[in-house]
């Protein structure tokens, strides 16, 4: 289960590539506006009002949103600045955060990072990160 805004899709994409990964992949969002967020995840807009799109709390409630609108086990998100525009010096060009939800944890929690490169580049690292985020949760919990 994924719920993705800045990678637009690439995170299933590639998951789905893999011969077999309907087994294990439910469904998944690409929720790129912050009306997507909040009508297809449950994001609260007061959420996203008070700490922006681009933030932990976000991509944690994008994750238990996702995980709730599925019947997936473990939901993860993903959420960021590609740039080339839109960052600030408070959220830099780069800063991405993951969310997971489900598996063994309690609540849903996010990752911050910080990636190099142009917009293509930011992407792709942060679709690597995801999904190494989501094996090792996936092998915490033994699936």
């Amino acid at each position: 289960m994924f719920a993705e805004s800045c990678t637009g899709g690439l995170v299933a994409g590639c998951l789905t590539a893999v011969a077999g990964s309907s087994d294990v992949v439910d469904r998944g969002f690409v929720t790129y506006s912050n009306e997507a967020k909040t009508e297809m995840l449950g994001v609260p807009a007061e959420l996203i009002v008070r700490h922006g799109a681009v933030s932990a709390e976000v991509a944690a409630a994008m994750a238990g949103g996702a995980q709730a609108r599925s019947a997936a086990h473990i939901a993860l998100s993903v959420t960021g600045v590609a740039g080339p525009g839109g960052g600030t010096a408070a959220k830099p060009v780069g800063l991405v955060f993951i969310g997971l939800a489900g598996g063994s944890m309690d609540q849903p929690v996010a990752h911050r990072h910080q990636f190099a490169g142009d917009r293509d580049a930011v992407r792709l690292a942060t679709v690597q990160s995801a999904i190494t985020h989501l094996l090792d949760l996936v092998g915490r919990d033994g699936r």
